[in-house]
């Protein structure tokens, strides 16, 4: 893993979901949702305690170079500055994203870390728009983690049942997921995107209990009594992690 350093407490805002179109009126679930992403970046740019944003996937709607064009000139427009670390999700192309994220404020290290955290980035795109987590992305998370410190981790897809149409799509080997949340007792919380909801999920393992947060998308927020993908109203959001030097972890989220 490539690692970046920050010595300090870290502060960090995780956005999600952003569905782009190539086009700056592209309409998802009839919003526009371009605009929704500049209204969160520029929230997040009044906040200044924030260290680093991560992007935690699902870029495109319609799988057009535009759309990766359009993310990146969302930043430029909104003259953020803030290192953006990213993860990729089930709609996105990683070589796009490698090609067109290559530059400042964008950053493609998979470890954030601190005197006292670590944040790890993992990928768990696969074929289907389900997730997979690797055993090359526990072994090259393994690498790296200090059991002196604590640890966040960072996804695209959810680790546990939402509960709703999600789950079909979720992480599809979730026992040698949470073997490996088994086996580092000083992995502290997961943070995933791909649910288009703020929720707080349980991970239940042998010896402890962990939370999964999930973030609001900056697109739509999914109806969750919906047996498909449907806008329920709620405006775009994203969730800020505040990791402390006691290694305590808060999280808050914020609509726009």
């Amino acid at each position: 893993m490539i690692q970046t350093k920050i010595s300090k407490q870290l502060t960090l805002a995780q956005i999600s979901d952003s569905h782009l179109f190539a086009e700056r009126n592209g309409l998802h679930h009839q919003a526009n949702v371009f605009q929704n992403l500049k209204n969160v970046l520029l929230a997040i740019k009044s906040q200044p305690s924030i260290d680093v944003i991560v992007f935690t996937g699902d870029l495109t709607q319609d799988h057009t170079e535009g759309s990766y064009q359009l993310f990146v000139q969302a930043f430029e427009e909104c003259e953020i500055t803030t290192p953006v670390y990213y993860v990729a999700g089930n709609h996105d192309e990683p070589q796009l994203l490698n090609r067109y994220l290559s530059n400042a404020p964008f950053l493609q290290e998979s470890l954030i870390e601190g005197n006292d955290w670590q944040v790890l980035l993992l990928e768990s795109k696969s074929t289907t728009p389900a997730g997979v987590f690797s055993k090359a992305q526990g072994d090259s998370a393994s690498r790296v983690i200090d059991p002196a410190k604590s640890q966040l981790v960072l996804m695209h897809h959810h680790a546990v049942d939402a509960g709703f149409f999600i789950d079909q799509h979720g992480l599809i080997n979730k026992a040698e997921f949470q073997n490996f949340l088994t086996a580092y007792p000083s992995i502290k919380a997961i943070g995933c995107g791909h649910i288009h909801q703020a929720l707080t999920l349980p991970v239940k393992l042998p010896a402890r209990t962990i939370n999964l947060y999930s973030c609001p998308a900056t697109s739509i927020q999914f109806d969750i009594n919906s047996q498909t993908a449907k806008s329920n109203g709620q405006p775009p959001g994203y969730r800020i992690f505040t990791l402390a030097d006691n290694s305590q972890i808060t999280s808050k989220v914020f609509y726009v």
